[in-house]
């Protein structure tokens, strides 16, 4: 099952966080989720306006999957779907999205600059 939106360019990368998460070994995973400790909800904006929601969960099972976090998520990070390409990339660099408004942030803000880590362990599996 796919978690990519079709009006949203970069929510492929969903697929392929997912993808890094299910292709860790057990303990890496478990791993990872004790650096991380949190469970994020992404709102990607596409440049027409349609806004998708995703859950990046680090904290009770080490998943990915659309829609609203449940239970509630530690962090919500808001951004456009080329500023979330960008971060994924590594052209553009969290603190600085956010220090210019490209990137929203509520909740523990703390946990929000782990998300780098999360997309480069994602990464690194592929």
């Amino acid at each position: 099952m796919t978690l990519s939106d079709s009006d949203i360019s970069s929510s492929k990368l969903f697929d392929l966080i997912n993808e890094g998460l299910s292709a860790m070994e057990e303990g890496e995973k478990k791993e990872q989720m004790k650096k991380v400790n949190g469970i994020f909800e992404m709102r990607v904006k596409s440049a027409k306006g349609k806004e998708g929601v995703w859950t990046i969960d680090l904290k009770k099972d080490g998943s990915v999957y659309k829609g609203n976090a449940k239970p509630k998520a530690d962090v919500t990070i808001s951004l456009s779907d080329d500023t979330f390409q960008q971060l994924a990339d590594g052209k553009l660099n969290g603190q600085k999205a956010f220090m210019s408004g490209k990137l929203k942030v509520k909740g523990n803000i703390m946990l929000a600059t782990k998300l780098d880590t999360v997309l480069k362990g994602a990464q690194a599996k592929l």
